[in-house]
């Protein structure tokens, strides 16, 4: 009797959920791909700040030179994207390995020359800016960007009175931003400065590129 009042109670349901009508779809119809938005939040916006950098700075792939520098950067934010950026470097060109083993075994001194200084003025474009877990409790906000700047140049010869030409500069690169807190911001970029450069002993001119990797901090001027 038990078993025959549980298969009743059973069918009962089922003919009950059966006879319910069906939600209707909601028919949404095509979404085109300018009405998809992605929303979020940007917890370091930088539209209308201007950006401070000090960085320290290595250029070791010269043929015969290695050279530490420190940056300077200013970069004025006009969007989320697009900001003009300046660049003052100061360094000195060390004489590497090689050069000082053709002075000390071969009695030769390259016609060489080290970096002294540059000034470069130009624009950078953040496309990127995105947001990485390093644990469950800790999110990291960073953004990538390419940098296009112009300017010139200052270069000391190796050689005594062998010239200090100042040169025309273009300069091309890629960086990141990580930002932590108190509107700083951990700075890498990497970039290829490439000049025309007079030689003073030769009366020519020839082209050289210097590539620096750079590493800092940066602040950004208080929210609008």
């Amino acid at each position: 009797m038990l078993r025959f009042l549980t298969t009743l109670s059973l069918l009962c349901c089922a003919t009950l959920a059966h006879a319910e009508d069906p939600v209707d779809p909601v028919d949404l119809g095509v979404i085109q791909d300018d009405e998809v938005v992605v929303v979020q939040r940007l917890l370091y916006p930088k539209t209308n700040r201007v950006e401070l950098g000090l960085s320290g700075a290595w250029a070791a792939w010269d043929r015969y030179m290695t050279t530490p520098s420190a940056q300077l950067t200013v970069d004025v934010h006009r969007s989320e994207s697009l900001a003009f950026s300046g660049a003052l470097g100061l360094g000195y060109g060390l004489k590497n390995g090689t050069y000082r083993e053709l002075e000390r075994d071969y009695g030769v001194a390259p016609y060489s020359f080290r970096y002294v200084g540059s000034l470069l003025f130009g624009v950078a474009w953040s496309p990127i800016y995105a947001k990485a877990s390093l644990s469950r409790r800790h999110v990291v906000h960073h953004d990538v960007y390419g940098v296009l700047r112009a300017g010139a140049t200052l270069s000391a010869s190796v050689i005594p009175d062998g010239g200090s030409p100042i040169s025309p500069t273009i300069s091309a690169g890629i960086g990141a931003r990580v930002f932590t807190f108190n509107n700083l911001a951990l700075r890498l970029e990497a970039r290829n400065d490439m000049f025309v450069e007079r030689h003073k002993l030769t009366d020519e001119s020839a082209f050289g590129q210097r590539f620096f990797v750079s590493i800092g901090i940066s602040y950004l001027s208080a929210a609008p």
